[in-house]
C-alpha cells in the first residue's frame, strides 16, 4: 500500500463539463488534485471519440499555473503518429495501450526522447503478462478497471486482485512507477484499490458529477486518501 498522502488524484476531464472546463479543472486542482487525466479517443480503438492536442495545449497554461501535471492517455490506434502532437501541446506523461503498440520498447523510448514520462496501459482483458518485459522501462503503469470508451462505467471487481499482482510485478523489479487505476473509482472503492497497491486513482464522474460541489468531492477524496 502506498504511505499516508502519496497517493495523487487525477481528475479525468472526459466527466467536466467543456462549456466550463478551465473553471472545474482549476477548482479540482486548487482543492487538492496533482494532475489533470486526459482521455483521448479515436473512435476505432475504442467506440467512442473525446479530445485531441487542442486541450492538452489550453490546459497547460493553467497546470503551469497551479503545480499540476498533465496526465494523457491514449486510447488510439497507431499512436506513434500523435506522440510529438501531444508532448509539444504539453503532456507531462503520454500513455499507450500494449494492444496497440506492436514495437512497445521502441515507442516508450520515443516517449521518453520527446522529455516525457512513459506510461503504458492494458484492457481488462488483457493479460499482465503482457507488460513483463517492458516494466523495467516505464514511470507509469495504467490498469484499467472499465473497458475504455465511456466515463461513468462500474468497477471490474476483479481488477483489485489485478491491482495487487502488478504491486507485486513493481516490487519485484524494483520500480519506482506509479502504478494508475482507472475507471470506476468512487468513495466507496478508493481504500481499496490504494491498499491493493495503487499510487494514482483516477476518477471521472465521482469528481465532476454528483449534487457536491468540485472542490468537495475533492476534498473527500483527499480526507480519505491521507
Amino acid at each position: 500500500m502506498a504511505s499516508p498522502g502519496s497517493v495523487k488524484l487525477a481528475p479525468s476531464i472526459l466527466s467536466a463539463d467543456f462549456t466550463q472546463l478551465g473553471a472545474q479543472a482549476r477548482e479540482a486542482i486548487r482543492a487538492g488534485a496533482e494532475w489533470l487525466h486526459v482521455d483521448v479517443m479515436d473512435g476505432h480503438f475504442v467506440p467512442n471519440i473525446t479530445i485531441g492536442p487542442l486541450i492538452v495545449e489550453a490546459l497547460r497554461p493553467l497546470c503551469n499555473e497551479l503545480g499540476a501535471w498533465l496526465d494523457v492517455h491514449l486510447m488510439i490506434e497507431a499512436p506513434d503518429r500523435y506522440l510529438t502532437d501531444f508532448a509539444r501541446a504539453g503532456a507531462d506523461i503520454i500513455t499507450v495501450h500494449v494492444e496497440t503498440c506492436p514495437h512497445l520498447h521502441r515507442t516508450v523510448q520515443a516517449i521518453k526522447d520527446l522529455g516525457v514520462k512513459a506510461g503504458v496501459t492494458l484492457n481488462p482483458a488483457t493479460s499482465l503478462t503482457t507488460l513483463e518485459e517492458i516494466l523495467p522501462f516505464v514511470d507509469l503503469v495504467l490498469i484499467m478497471s472499465v473497458n475504455p470508451g465511456f466515463g461513468g462505467q462500474s468497477y471490474i471487481p476483479g481488477s483489485t486482485a489485478k491491482i495487487r499482482r502488478l504491486r507485486q510485478m513493481l516490487d519485484a523489479i524494483g520500480s519506482s512507477a506509479w502504478l494508475e487505476v482507472d475507471g470506476g473509482i468512487k468513495l466507496s472503492n478508493a481504500r481499496a484499490v490504494v491498499e491493493a497497491g495503487a499510487t494514482v486513482l483516477v476518477a471521472g464522474s465521482a469528481i465532476f458529477k454528483g449534487e457536491s460541489s468540485i472542490a468537495e468531492n475533492v476534498a473527500a477524496f483527499r480526507t480519505l486518501l491521507g
